[in-house]
């Protein structure tokens, strides 16, 4: 299915990015991964950058070639780190990764970015998105966010609710959408990986567990993985400014629950 891509993966050293490269690799890619540490396997070529600053981002997009078919924004911290650092990461430094690298993807090639079903509030809290997405480029995130009166308990749930509005919006920006650059999403639920323990201290045992109890079981990164490479490949050749929920059934659930049906 990805026979001859050069996918781009970041977060490569754990979780959903390694399993995500592994994947990749096993059907036909050649994968470039990027992580802040080297990972003790390394599939394909492997770049040390950090997203979590506007340097970081510059060294990392300087050290791609041009001819990438896809890059999928997989790299994340839980938020227990504080606020600060999980948006510089999981918003900031993923937009303006996806952007430096738009110049180096080939036409008609695809952006995947791992959000999470914990951005579900992203319609509720609508003008606290739009106004942080609107902050240009790679600001300095404390100034912007005690500007909002935004603390540590705010940090991962927000970060998520700006990337899944910022996929609908750049699936439609012209650096993207003139290129047929497709921009796209998929939203797990409580994964077992390294880190789902520090999501149980960010976000309680109580909203972890009863997430897993709605569908089942938590997922692994075996389930989100091949739904992340399906948006690389040319069968999402349709798809574009999607978010898909690899939870099992979780948001189904809450809607359900939400909207009274």
């Amino acid at each position: 299915m990805l026979f001859g891509k050069k996918i781009v993966i970041t977060g490569v050293a754990s979780g959903i990015g390694k399993r995500t490269a592994q994947l990749a690799a096993q059907l036909g890619a050649d994968v470039i991964g990027i992580d802040v540490r080297k990972p003790d396997v390394t599939v394909g070529h492997f770049i040390e950058g950090d997203i979590g600053s506007a340097a970081g981002v510059e060294a990392i997009a300087a050290a791609l070639p041009r001819g990438v078919d896809a890059l999928c924004n997989v790299a994340g911290i839980s938020g227990k780190a504080g606020i600060v650092p999980t948006l510089a990461i999981n918003f900031y430094g993923l937009r303006e990764l996806s952007y430096a690298v738009a110049g180096k993807i080939r036409e008609g090639g695809s952006i995947v970015n791992v959000a999470s079903i914990a951005g579900y509030g992203w319609r509720a809290n609508l003008d606290r998105a739009k106004k942080l997405v609107a902050v240009k480029g790679f600001p300095d995130v404390d100034a912007v966010l005690r500007a909002e009166g935004l603390h540590n308990e705010f940090g991962y749930p927000l970060s998520k609710e700006l990337l899944l509005l910022w996929n609908m919006q750049a699936a439609h920006e012209p650096v993207f959408k003139d290129r047929g650059i497709r921009v796209n999403a998929v939203s797990p639920g409580p994964v077992e990986t390294p880190i789902l323990t520090q999501f149980r201290e960010v976000l309680g045992n109580p909203r972890v567990d009863s997430d897993i109890d709605r569908v089942g079981r938590a997922g692994t990164a075996e389930d989100i993985a091949p739904p992340v490479l399906f948006l690389c490949s040319d069968a999402a050749r349709w798809i574009n400014g999607a978010n898909i929920p690899c939870d099992g059934g979780l948001e189904a659930s809450i809607n359900a629950e939400v909207l009274g049906f």
